[in-house]
């Protein structure tokens, strides 16, 4: 059977989905504790790791008694907030890839589906091509907006005012539309590349700040989005079996699917407004995670609401070691890793189905 002949397989009963065996619950509490050790390693690392490099014992000491020291400095200022900032955005992204994936039943689809990341880049072109907005709490607010409209008339172009939208419409209005944005955007871009040299930079997805106001103006939309995402986690199950099957099952699938939709976006635009948007760490997480689970929804969002921060975390440290004293954009460090993991997925003889 081809690789993508086998990522498309669907269960053959619920309990394929929801059913653990023994080894299978064995493998689930070794792949939490291993998802567990790595995220504790990669947050020292990222505390740890950067051009102005301290012993650990010193880093520690910086954490731990923040007494205006240079490594405390260091370690507060530059490195604590980018990490928060990583983890909450490797959650989002994360979790909205594993989201994304079990709606439209496509396991390599990516949160960017949704035109939720050419929204978000359209808007603060705009923003900042016409209101001359530059940062601060209203570029937040313009590219969370940017994306949850985007994401509202992909649904409405998909759905066609029927109400509902299948995955397959969903994916189709997600790519021409986010083909429009782009293009308008880069049109815009070209008349005053000056103006817009911020927002490409922007576009790359960084985690690089040095306070923690836009996380904790993003965080509360956050975490609604990801109590969502854990409570249709049963329902999604039963979709991955087919809309008539999850009918029958009790399923109700045009809710559960616009609840999905929701937290996508808020999760996505978020984390979207927050970085720029990270590649490909909607996609290739739930892949891994699924290999530690199996395709029951309910383990693969909680997985992958903690590997998704490794990723970031990790990817943020390679990119500033790499090239010291300059640093490379975590966005790009994840495109170039993901490409690969992609070709390698698509290539697998046995995938990680949903």
């Amino acid at each position: 059977m081809p690789a993508t002949a086998a990522l498309a397989q669907p269960p053959t009963s619920v309990e394929d989905v929801t059913a653990a065996p023994q080894f299978l619950w064995r493998r689930r509490v070794l792949g939490l504790v291993v998802v567990l050790a790595a995220l504790l390693a990669a947050l020292f690392l990222s505390l740890l790791v950067g051009a102005s490099m301290k012993t650990p014992a010193e880093t520690w000491q910086g954490l731990v008694h923040p007494d205006g020291s240079e490594a405390s400095l260091i370690v507060w200022t530059l490195r604590v907030p980018r990490t928060v900032l990583a983890v909450v955005a490797g959650t989002a992204f994360a979790v909205a890839g594993a989201l994304i994936q079990a709606i439209t039943r496509n396991p390599l689809a990516d949160p960017g589906i949704l035109g939720v990341n050419a929204g978000a880049g359209f808007a603060v072109t705009v923003g900042v091509g016409l209101l001359g907005v530059t940062g601060g709490p209203l570029f937040l607010w313009i590219a969370f907006a940017g994306a949850l409209v985007a994401t509202v008339l992909v649904y409405l172009i998909g759905s066609g005012g029927r109400g509902s939208a299948s995955p397959a419409t969903l994916v189709l209005a997600g790519v021409a539309l986010s083909a429009v944005l782009g293009g308008i955007g880069t049109v815009m871009e070209l008349f005053d590349p000056d103006t817009f040299r911020d927002v490409r930079r922007w576009g790359l997805g960084s985690v690089v700040v040095t306070d923690l106001s836009g996380v904790e103006l993003m965080l509360p939309y956050l975490l609604v989005a990801l109590v969502i995402a854990l409570a249709i986690s049963g329902s999604l199950n039963a979709i991955a079996l087919g809309d008539d099957f999850a009918t029958s099952l009790g399923a109700h699938v045009t809710r559960t699917r616009l609840l999905g939709i929701v937290a996508v976006t808020v999760l996505a635009g978020g984390g979207t407004a927050l970085t720029g948007g990270i590649a490909f760490v909607g996609l290739m997480v739930p892949h891994v995670v699924r290999w530690f689970t199996g395709p029951d929804q309910r383990w693969v969002i909680a997985y992958s609401a903690l590997a998704g921060p490794v990723l970031v975390l990790l990817a943020d440290v390679l990119g500033r070691v790499v090239v010291i004293p300059s640093e490379i954009e975590v966005g790009l460090v994840t495109a170039v890793v993901g490409a690969p993991v992609l070709i390698a997925l698509v290539r697998r003889k046995k995938a990680s189905g949903l």
